[in-house]
């Protein structure tokens, strides 16, 4: 089974993806992280982010894998041509990068026929932007995941804070996540939106308790169905 989770930056995907692959015993498959690896990589070799061949050599050339924990299903570490960029992707520079590099079509063909070979090989939990209407657009449970823009501001300081890296300025975070907003959901190549089958779920007012309840109740229900 395939669970799809999309929405936008800082609604709370990674983190409520991780919890619903645990209660379920799935896997987790961070597609974001691919895209920042990307960025990444395209940043240190120093391309210009709007060079779309070379971005799309990349993207075809460099193995992107994860680490895993014994005894846990979820990967912890994240390489691209086996350098380990864990935290390295996770910083307010690659936050800028990445939706430039995902917007090119030539990285989103290469990452997502990496994204299905993945996702063929059991239960998978994936999360992204464009989940449940390119990459796995047959996906049994598909939700759109949002909050308001301060919520998921708040979100993003909080988070940034306690991994020590990116921003923690609000009135920065907050500008980022609307100019991130309106940069993925005008992008040619499969913006930002909800697939026509997905289930909306604003997180606003809700614990992370409370959406991965609903979401396990999705996957349960088609189940048995």
């Amino acid at each position: 089974m395939i669970i799809a989770i999309d929405g936008p930056s800082g609604a709370g995907k990674s983190t409520v993806s991780k919890a619903v692959a645990r209660k379920l015993g799935f896997s987790c498959l961070d597609t974001g992280a691919m895209y920042r690896s990307i960025a990444w990589f395209a940043l240190r070799e120093g391309v210009e982010l709007s060079d779309a061949a070379s971005l799309g050599v990349i993207a075809r050339a460099k193995e992107i894998s994860f680490g895993l924990t014994p005894g846990d299903p979820l990967p912890s570490k994240v390489y691209i041509d086996g350098i380990d960029v864990t935290r390295d992707i996770r910083t307010a520079r690659i936050d800028k990068a990445v939706s430039a590099v995902a917007a090119h079509p030539s990285v989103r063909e290469a990452l997502v026929m990496q994204q299905q070979r993945i996702g063929a090989n059991g239960n998978y939990v994936v999360e992204g932007r464009d989940i449940g209407t390119a990459v796995f657009p047959h996906a049994e449970v598909k939700v759109f995941l949002t909050a308001s823009d301060e919520q998921r501001a708040l979100r993003r300081l909080r988070q940034n804070k306690r991994r020590g890296i990116g921003s923690t300025d609000y009135e920065e975070v907050l500008s980022d996540i609307k100019a991130r907003d309106r940069f993925d959901s005008s992008r040619a190549a499969s913006p930002l939106k909800p697939a026509e089958d997905a289930v909306l779920l604003d997180s606003s007012t809700l614990s992370i308790d409370e959406v991965v309840g609903s979401i396990c109740d999705l996957a349960q229900e088609k189940a048995v169905m």
